[in-house]
């Protein structure tokens, strides 16, 4: 199992958001892509990156313009979190609406 999950909740339609793209990337020396999928019809990327994660900063990246549509209030979701349990899962959703969003960790 990937070390870090993802989902998308679109809280406008109360469906999950699928098709969404999402780039998982590490802070090392500038940011480095680890990963990339897309959220399935459930709106979730199960397999998102390696199954093992060092201690560090990372960040999630929603490419939310090719779901909302050309004109997205907010094209991008950017999510950066620090994992300081390295052997835990960390799952970070995202509720999504056409003006606003949040995310949380999630289990």
């Amino acid at each position: 199992m990937s070390m870090v999950t993802t989902h998308v909740l679109d809280n406008a339609s109360g469906r999950p958001a699928a098709g969404v793209p999402v780039r998982l990337e590490a802070r090392e020396a500038g940011w480095t892509t680890l990963a990339e999928g897309r959220t399935d019809d459930d709106g979730r990327v199960r397999n998102l990156g390696p199954e093992e994660l060092l201690s560090g900063v990372y960040r999630l990246v929603f490419d939310t313009g090719s779901y909302l549509g050309p004109d997205a209030f907010f094209p991008e979701i950017t999510v950066c979190f620090r994992i300081g349990d390295p052997p835990r899962h960390h799952h970070v959703p995202v509720l999504l609406s056409p003006f606003a969003y949040s995310t949380y960790r999630g289990s």
